[in-house]
Order: structure tokens, then sequence, then C-alpha cells
């Protein structure tokens, strides 16, 4: 089993995907108490929109599906925030519209290709080492932003509206809390895949809460079950040459049905 760290490729993966599932299961965990985990597939199919417009355009497909996936969550909060629209419409708006004027570029640009495919369903495996450094690189700022406002984004997700009157300043941190979830999505898809990313946010910390631990202890099983999956589903993708996203995936899910057999009452 350890031989396969003695590769670059295999050491490059467990990197990104350590603090991928890190980022995920942090974030995630605001996202899923604020009952906006749709969030997450919305931001993804918006960082599709700009891996297309890089494969277009001949740029790198992940800074602009970093820029796509960031403008699209400051006008969804901007939306929720200052025209009051039920957040479910919005991200339904969002979702179904990204995803089709990616087809839209994407017939433009020929037609789906493996670069492409790699973007939807992951390729953990082909991620280089500038990658892993891009990754730690924003993804080690993003962890102490979202740990030094730990209690505030607790508070905003128990009860925005309290939160306000209680001096919390909760538009930027509402801004913040995206822009961050936002980047994680876009640079997760080259490990993950667009189309799964967002399970890897949500089911960890859904399968946490199963357990009715304080809010704290829940981050940190949701963060231990986002590692166990990524870990177990990249050492099951290099043993039976399965696709290393949905692989992950499949692990979470495992650890989400197996929390609810747990904790069936």
């Amino acid at each position: 089993m350890l031989e396969m760290f003695q590769y670059q490729f295999m050491v490059n993966a467990f990197l990104a995907g350590i603090m991928i599932a890190l980022l995920a299961a942090f974030s995630g965990s605001f996202m899923v108490l604020r009952r906006y985990a749709l969030l997450t597939e919305t931001l993804a199919h918006s960082a599709l929109v700009g891996v297309a417009v890089g494969i277009l355009m001949g740029n790198n497909p992940v800074w602009m599906a970093v820029v796509a996936a960031v403008l699209s969550a400051w006008t969804i909060e901007y939306l929720r925030s200052f025209f009051h629209l039920y957040s479910d419409a919005i991200l339904a708006i969002f979702l179904s519209g990204s995803l089709a004027l990616a087809v839209i570029i994407v017939s433009l640009a020929g037609a789906f290709n493996s670069s492409l495919f790699s973007y939807l369903f992951g390729s953990i495996l082909s991620v280089t080492r500038e990658e892993v450094w891009t990754i730690f690189a924003v993804g080690i700022p993003a962890l102490l932003l979202l740990g030094y406002y730990y209690k505030e984004l607790y508070f905003i997700a128990y009860d925005e509206e309290v939160a306000k009157t209680s001096g919390i300043r909760v538009t930027m941190l509402n801004f913040m809390l995206v822009s961050i979830v936002a980047v994680i999505i876009a640079l997760s898809i080259r490990i993950v895949g667009t189309l799964l990313i967002g399970a890897l946010m949500v089911i960890p910390t859904v399968a946490a809460l199963r357990y009715r631990l304080g809010f704290t202890s829940t981050v940190a099983l949701s963060i231990v079950f986002a590692l166990f999956s990524v870990i177990a589903g990249m050492m099951l993708s290099y043993l039976f040459s399965l696709p290393s996203g949905a692989t992950i995936v499949l692990c979470v899910l495992a650890i989400f049905v197996i929390s609810l057999v747990i904790n069936r009452r």
C-alpha cells in the first residue's frame, strides 16, 4: 500500500485532497446550518462556465473558474441581502442559467473533450505540484479567516437578524463566507469535479449532525469524515483504477449511511 507514495503524482494528490477536505468540511458546516447547501452546487456550475471560457479562449481554466464562481457568489449574496429574494429561488435561477451558459460556450469551443471531462468528474491524480502550492496558498488564509470569525459565523448561521442587532458585521461576513466557498469550489473541481464537489462540502456535515453533538464537535467530526473519505477514496481509486472523484463521494456516502443506521432514532 505504501509503495504508492513513491510516485510524485500520488503525493500531490494526497496533499491537495487533504487540504480540500479540510476546507470543504469546515466551510460546508456553516452552509448546511444556514440551509444554504444548494449554493455549493450552484457555484460549481458557475465555475464550470469559467472553465468553458478558459478552454475556449486558451487561458488557464482554473483561474477563470475562480473568477466566475466569485462573481456569481457576490451576485447571489447581493440579490439575497439587498433585494430580499428567496435563497432557493436565486440559487435555482443561477444553477440552471450557469449550466445553460456553460453548454453554449462548450458548443462554441467545439465539443466535450477530455480536458473538460476531467473538470466535470475530477482528476486528482493529474494534479501538479504547482496546483498543490496554489491550493495551500489559498487554503491556509481561508482556514485562518474561518477560524478567526468562527463565533460570528456560527451566530449568523443560528439567527442572522439577532446577529445584526448585536452589532456583528453580517453583510461583510456573509460576502466573505460565500467568497471563500466560491474559491474553494473553483480550486476543487480539478480534484473532485464540478458535479461532485457539492457532496464533499455537504454530506460530511449532514452525517456529523446525526450524532447530535455541539457545534464545534460537529465541525470536527465532519472534518474527520471528509479526510477519511478523501484518503480512502484515493487509495481505492489507485488500487482498483476507479475514477477518483466518484470514489471519494461514494466513501462519504457510505459514512452518511452508517451514521443514519447508528443514529436511526
